[in-house]
């Protein structure tokens, strides 16, 4: 990252107008719903219905937390390095580490298979909000939770009767003012075609990390397969690789994961005084517990680094939102917003008070956020554990009555992530699952009957170390087995991980009637009502939070002004030279050194938009007027850290990769001619 203090990142929002409709570039927008009249005026051109159909078929989710688009049509999927380096961790040995080396697919029958990955297009967005809010009726608590959960397994499996190539999801809201099935066009088979050097993808490391300016090559093409054979996709982005324009006009489309801009008060009470606090302490513990369990060691560096550096993104993050939150000045602007829409909507007895609902389920949540935080530890291997008891018991049941996650329209996904076959590391294992033992100790007290049924007599390191070299869960064939065996076999087994995770279940599912009954339910009805009075008072300027559902946005290549000085809008090749030392997280790659001579250091590398993006859009295209990609979406600047709060055009940023620096790459650095063939051959 940038010397910028965080503080500062949080100062900067101030300057945030924080109107309750959104302005200027703001705004991810749905593609039933998105703002062509209100991106025309600001630009005098806005996109077509043909143009948005094309592109929402080219867009990919990737159910590993990221985004993508086909970019061939013949499955090639360009995405972010940090999106496949848990691939390539996979993939990896010690004697063959594609993590450090990077990797190029000779051929196609060299693309390797990414455990776990899956890649998916929305086909189709029907709105279902009547049929949801019709099934839960005058029912409260849990019984309305209930019977929103039961209607909407019913239109999952109705919608998608073919589970082998579709997905149906029933997507809440706007808090639960809308809800709408997304159908989705699956593809299970993932492969690695081409990642650069880990050292190419995240130079500058964590102090570059949501920074500007750039110099990181982070970008990856996976291709999806199907019956053995690539797929076909006619519909696809044309590859451009070009240099952005200053001012052009940009939009990215992908997954955004998460944000609560639309949260009242008390619930940004409860994220700045509970939910923040805890999150920031107790990784910043992990991190260090992984640095020390890594120091001196060259192989626990190359086994523990992808995971290293998920905890420290994850702590980078939550420091900016601890920053925003705890400004008053940026807190006395969001209660401003509310206090518009209470104005706007004083009077209106359909809306009533939905605050006063909200605060007192907040209240309530207050009281048992500590032991449903902890009741499940952190671990793979628990976490393959917790998935099979509860599949085992789910699955006996009607569609309807089951847990969300275990429904027919889910098990697909969740078969899969169970089944598919993953390296697990012990150590890394071992040291997460004892940490967040200890953790639970720590904040629940050791006299805590719930601390007391997680530990019993042992220490949490103890347990960890008996739990992790006593399973065999570590084996795909043992996984099917329990899984096929179903709940008979669950029963039966004396694995020390699935006896714990029996153990746990109970407890596990009280704390989640609890959490239905005290806050989901009283605060989805209290946001259809919100819902109903922001339209209400403005329109359909309205966007909803993101939700890891496709979106677009809408920007224009620009930089920004940084303590009274124009920060660049776009690097090159060249100054990753300039900017190397020599040492890590600034020594140059290996390849990039070998091929000096030859590569164009006049090649634009990355380049800033004030496209509107958060966490989930990393690997997003970002495409031009004509419908073409130049880059990919990677990160944002310091500013974008409070943007789950808010949006400011002033000085939020999207930080992308340019198609041109990829296409450099693909020809001079990392060559792959069978790719630069495919993507179109031509230097620009």
């Amino acid at each position: 990252m940038r010397s910028l203090p965080l503080l500062a990142a949080s100062a900067a929002l101030l300057a945030l107008a924080l109107p309750t409709a959104a302005r200027a570039d703001e705004g991810m927008w749905t593609f039933d719903a998105f703002p062509a009249a209100r991106m025309k005026a600001a630009y005098g051109w806005a996109p077509d219905q043909a143009w948005l159909d094309k592109v929402r078929a080219s867009a990919v989710r990737l159910t590993g937390g990221c985004s993508a688009s086909f970019v061939s049509d013949t499955g090639l999927i360009l995405t972010n390095h940090h999106c496949v380096v848990s691939c390539l961790q996979d993939l990896s040995t010690a004697q063959n580490d594609l993590v450090a080396k990077g990797f190029t697919a000779a051929n196609r029958p060299a693309e390797r298979q990414c455990p776990g990955q899956q890649a998916e297009v929305v086909s189709s967005i029907t709105d279902v909000t009547g049929d949801v809010q019709g099934a839960i009726g005058t029912a409260t608590g849990e019984a309305a939770v209930k019977a929103r959960d039961a209607r909407i397994a019913t239109l999952e499996k109705a919608g998608c009767t073919d589970t082998a190539t579709t997905r149906c999801q029933v997507v809440r809201l706007y808090g639960g003012g809308q809800y709408k099935l997304y159908t989705y066009r699956k593809y299970s088979d993932l492969r690695i075609a081409w990642a650069p050097e880990f050292a190419a993808a995240f130079f500058g490391g964590d102090p570059d990390n949501f920074n500007f300016p750039r110099y990181a090559m982070d970008a990856a093409f996976l291709r999806a397969y199907e019956n053995g054979k690539p797929v076909a996709t006619p519909a696809h982005l044309k590859w451009n690789p070009r240099a952005p324009q200053n001012g052009e006009a940009t939009f990215v489309v992908g997954n955004p994961g998460s944000t609560q801009r639309l949260l009242t008060s008390e619930q940004l009470a409860f994220e700045r005084e509970m939910a923040l606090p805890i999150t920031l302490a107790i990784n910043s513990e992990l991190r260090g517990r992984m640095l020390t369990a890594m120091e001196g060691d060259p192989e626990r560096r190359r086994e523990g680094e992808d995971t290293l550096f998920g905890i420290e993104n994850g702590l980078k993050v939550t420091i900016g939102r601890v920053s925003a939150l705890a400004d008053p000045a940026f807190t006395t602007k969001l209660a401003a917003q509310e206090s518009d829409l209470r104005q706007k909507s004083a009077g209106n007895a359909a809306i009533g008070n939905p605050w006063s609902d909200i605060s007192a389920a907040v209240k309530a949540r207050r009281e048992f956020y500590l032991a449903q935080r902890f009741i499940n530890p952190s671990s793979d291997l628990y976490g393959y554990a917790r998935a099979l008891v509860r599949a085992a018991a789910e699955r006996g049941k009607p569609n309807g009555e089951r847990l969300p996650g275990y429904t027919d329209s889910a098990l697909p996904l969740l078969e899969k992530t169970l089944l598919d076959a993953r390296p697990i590391t012990p150590w890394i294992e071992e040291l997460r699952l004892g940490w967040s033992l200890s953790k639970a100790r720590e904040y629940l007290g050791a006299d805590d009957p719930q601390t007391r049924l997680m530990l019993g007599r042992e220490s949490p390191e103890g347990l960890a170390d008996r739990l992790v070299s006593g399973t065999r869960l570590a084996d795909p064939a043992v996984r099917r087995q329990l899984w096929e065996g179903g709940a008979a076999a669950i029963k039966a087994s004396t694995d020390p991980m699935i006896v714990y995770a029996r153990k746990l279940d109970a407890r596990d599912r009280e704390l989640t009637r609890q959490f239905n009954e005290r806050y989901d339910a009283p605060v989805t009805a209290a946001q259809a009502r919100l819902a109903t009075a922001r339209f209400a008072a403005y329109g359909d300027t309205v966007y909803p939070d993101a939700t890891f559902t496709l979106r677009i946005s809408y920007g224009q290549v620009k930089g920004w002004t940084e303590r009274g000085q124009q920060v660049p809008t776009r690097t090159t090749l060249g100054g990753a030279f300039e900017r190397a030392t020599g040492a890590d997280p600034f020594k140059l790659p290996g390849a990039f050194v070998a091929n000096e001579a030859r590569i164009n250091k006049k090649t634009t590398y990355d380049f800033v938009t004030t496209n509107d993006i958060i966490g989930g859009n990393s690997g997003s295209p970002v495409i031009d007027k004509a419908g073409s990609v130049i880059g990919a979406a990677f990160d944002g600047n310091i500013h974008s850290l409070g943007g789950n709060y808010g949006y400011d055009p002033n000085l939020n940023r999207t930080v992308v990769v340019s198609t041109a620096a990829v296409d450099e790459a693909l020809r001079t650095i990392y060559p792959a001619p069978a790719l630069v063939a495919e993507l179109g051959g031509r230097r620009r």
